[in-house]
């Protein structure tokens, strides 16, 4: 008989992963202009993208305080809304608001996800914070959005949280605990601590972004992580412990739980690269992965009507695409609802061939009912491109390809329409720039009359004064009265 040896008491050092990131959020100094310009762009593009979710029932719905009528002195205020809310409970509505047409921003790697998501829970802090008192600047959101993001998707890099079905926005909760740590007046220890509680807290599954299950759910997802975030690190603010080995632990750690026992890979340090490298969804609300595929589509609505043509004449499109669209978008059978859609790529690339347009509306019930859609799905196939899928995880590249290939049922054969990189790439930063205002631009135009759009163009227009804006008169740029 072998005697049994019990578990040792001994509190270990913390796992590296976590004082890794403590380090990076109490002791890097981002001195990149490009990623605070980029962060600027993005901070404008991510409240746009609330204010549009906003103008849907189902997104606004989910939104205000448990107990309706309750106004929270000193509270985080939720743009386009008039509450004021606690800063847990405003994080989730202002994350929520931010993911509900998968309009913001986007990062691809082995996992991807949208590091934009977490400003839902820096901006309720921040707002919570300056109301209290505390001299925060729109110039501290920006550097707490570059190191969420640059926490976001140094971790999405190499590892890949899809395949053992797990959720990325387990990343926002990782991210938004850290950044919004220091916010609160965290120390480094503490950091660590807070960061920990995430990894050991409850992991969202992908269930709701697959078919057959894809619901709303996955618009609100990340909401939920900005609010789990906020209240973890007010939890150790007030002397929670944390889990030292909380991802290396023997049997109950994260990576032999969650991550069939391998243990995180990067690729690179933290630094400011996530947010200078990040994509910008400008031109279309379409799953990042179909960005290039819809442009292509554009592109050949526009040959087919010069020739006199309509979508009724193709007789097949095959599109050429990396190997995670494959795996992800590419559905075939009905789409039950809104975000069945948005994640179906035939469905992304058959609207504008028919309509010539793909907006947030072409999502619909309404939208969906034309008979023509379907039929022109059932025409359309996917393949993977090995170069698209090696330059998808090329650190230099970071490309999107997609290449759509039709045949007209006379037996034509359209040139293939081949896009790389899409609108919002850096690489079409200079183009996609303009794009980008005037996508935030008809974002505001639904809220506000015509002086308070100019005031708040004017607002975030200038970069140098619009740094050093107090965060509350910020917010306050875009509360409905």
């Amino acid at each position: 008989m072998s005697a049994h040896q019990g578990e040792s008491t001994l509190r270990p050092a913390p796992d590296k992963v976590l004082t890794d990131i403590a380090d990076y959020i109490h002791n890097y100094t981002i001195d990149s202009e490009l990623a605070f310009e980029t962060a600027r762009l993005c901070l404008i593009d991510t409240i746009g993208c609330g204010l549009e979710g906003l103008r849907f029932p189902e997104c606004s719905k989910l939104l205000g305080p448990v107990v309706e009528g309750t106004v929270v002195p000193n509270g985080t205020k939720v743009p386009g809304t008039n509450y004021q809310l606690d800063p847990v409970l405003g994080a989730f509505n202002i994350g929520t608001i931010i993911r509900w047409l998968d309009f913001n921003d986007c990062f691809l790697a082995a996992e991807w996800g949208h590091p934009s998501d977490n400003l839902g829970a820096i901006l309720a802090v921040a707002d919570h914070l300056a109301r209290q008192g505390q001299p925060l600047t729109v110039r501290d959101i920006l550097e707490g959005m570059i190191k969420a993001h640059e926490i976001q998707g140094g971790l999405a890099l190499l590892n890949s949280f899809n395949r053992v079905g797990l959720d990325h926005v387990v990343l926002v909760k990782v991210a938004s605990t850290a950044v919004v740590s220091k916010m609160l007046g965290l120390s480094h220890s503490q950091t660590v601590d807070a960061v920990s509680q995430a990894f050991v807290d409850g992991q969202s599954l992908r269930t709701y972004r697959h078919a057959p299950n894809t619901g709303p759910r996955k618009s609100w997802a990340a909401g939920d992580a900005c609010s789990r975030a906020v209240n973890l690190a007010l939890m150790v603010k007030k002397g929670e412990k944390g889990l030292p080995s909380v991802l290396t632990a023997k049997t109950w750690g994260f990576y032999d739980v969650l991550f069939k026992g391998k243990p995180f890979e990067f690729q690179m340090p933290y630094t400011s690269y996530i947010m200078e490298n990040v994509l910008f969804k400008i031109s279309y609300p379409a799953e990042f992965h179909a960005q290039t595929a819809v442009e292509c589509a554009y592109i050949l609505h526009a040959k087919l009507k010069a020739l006199g043509k309509t979508a009724e004449d193709i007789k097949s499109v095959r599109i050429r695409t990396q190997e995670a669209a494959v795996r992800i978008i590419d559905k075939h059978g009905p789409l039950d609802n809104f975000a069945d859609r948005d994640h179906a790529i035939n469905y992304m690339v058959a609207y504008p061939l028919i309509h010539g347009e793909l907006t947030s509306q072409s999502y619909t019930d309404a939208s969906a009912a034309d008979p023509r859609i379907d039929v022109l799905r059932a025409k359309i196939h996917c393949v993977e491109e090995p170069h698209f899928s090696v330059d998808y995880h090329d650190p230099a590249k970071r490309s999107i390809g997609n290449a759509l290939l039709v045949e007209l049922n006379d037996g034509t054969v359209l040139d293939e329409v081949v896009v790389e990189y899409p609108v919002g790439h850096k690489r079409r930063r200079e183009e996609g720039t303009p794009l980008l205002i005037n996508k935030f631009k008809g974002h505001i135009s639904h809220h506000f009359d015509a002086a308070h759009q100019k005031k708040i163009l004017d607002t975030v227009s200038d970069a140098k004064e619009f740094s050093k804006l107090p965060v509350d008169k910020f917010t306050d740029l875009f509360v409905k009265q």
